[in-house]
């Protein structure tokens, strides 16, 4: 059983094929051509896995895709970095391959690939954190997310500095605010009017001595380790997953924020925070795996997905272009 996933951000389209063994075959990736607009981003997403099933003649495919999604009904609802409101992600992609599509959330689909492949095996309970453009979070408990109305696990937008900067999301001192790496690269930024770094090199600039570029590393730290005690509190996790770009800095990131997450845990011992093992492969490994647990159950007969072979695939699409924002959608 071969399946192919998808994996769609912001910037690019992570695409894969995976043997029923789980090992990986064939990996590739596309921009999304999201600054064409939201059309041009399905066409795309579509141009993408029909070339995929022509080569490799998949069994089904999974696809996740960023922002707020009705996992159920296979749409994306909102996502503001693709541009997408009520997109029916799957049926489109169904009629296009005319073979099961497997349709869910990129972080809760990274989780999922952490809790069977990386760094969450063996762990009946997990938060997976991943903090790059952006930060979100996946709530895995019994190897499955939490997905509440949809949305669960936005913790990016956890207020934890009330009133302070302005949020994309309509809020003010969203945790992605201070913490996350475009945060971190644009409050150095306009402290010192030096423009068009990235949070590495804030880092690197602490570590030689920049007292500013210190003060911000140490906020965004200490403004995650709020965060995180605050969902410590209400989730209790055994662990704490780290994914995103920030992840890739070591100990100057996972040092500090242990001792700040342990000096918050005032009746609890703080849980183990621990980097990702699957890095930018998650979201389509984990998109895999979904397609992997349908064909299954269709084998079993413990699954239905709407017969549509011979359906037109044609969309009338009643898209509306959205401004470019990170809310609750992370790149790495």
């Amino acid at each position: 059983m071969t399946v192919i996933a998808l994996d769609v951000g912001g910037t690019q389209i992570k695409a894969g094929v995976l043997a029923e063994d789980g090992s990986l075959i064939h990996g590739e990736r596309r921009f999304t051509r999201a600054e064409c607009g939201p059309d041009a981003v399905l066409d795309t997403v579509l141009a993408c896995a029909v070339d995929l099933a022509r080569e490799f003649a998949p069994t089904a495919a999974g696809i996740a895709v960023p922002g707020i999604v009705d996992e159920a009904a296979g749409t994306s609802v909102f996502s503001a970095n693709l541009g997408w409101r009520r997109v029916p992600v799957r049926e489109w992609l169904e009629e296009a391959l005319e073979i099961p599509v497997a349709f869910g959330h990129d972080v809760r689909a990274g989780g999922l690939a952490e809790a069977r492949l990386g760094a969450g095996r063996g762990c009946r309970s997990f938060l997976f954190v991943p903090v790059g453009t952006g930060i979100a979070s996946a709530i895995m408990i019994d190897g499955k997310a939490l997905t509440g109305r949809g949305g669960a696990g936005e913790l990016g937008h956890l207020p934890v500095r009330p009133g302070g900067e302005p949020c994309p999301c309509g809020g003010r001192g969203c945790l992605e605010t201070v913490a996350s790496a475009s945060a971190i690269a644009r409050r150095y930024g306009a402290a010192t009017g030096v423009a068009g770094g990235s949070a590495e090199d804030v880092r690197q600039r602490a570590e030689s001595g920049d007292a500013v570029a210190a003060a911000v590393w140490r906020e965004a730290v200490d403004a995650l380790a709020d965060g995180l005690s605050a969902a410590t509190a209400l989730l209790d996790p055994e662990r704490i997953v780290i994914g995103g770009g920030l992840a890739r800095a070591g100990a100057p990131y996972f040092d500090p924020l242990r001792a700040a997450l342990a000096e918050r845990s005032t009746f609890r011992t703080a849980p183990p925070v621990v980097p990702a093992e699957l890095g930018h492969q998650a979201g389509c490994l984990g998109a895999a795996l979904l397609a992997q647990d349908l064909a299954r159950g269709l084998d079993r007969g413990l699954a239905g997905s709407p017969d549509r072979a011979g359906k037109p695939a044609t969309r009338a699409r009643r898209l509306h272009l959205l401004p470019r924002q990170t809310g609750g959608e992370v790149d790495e």
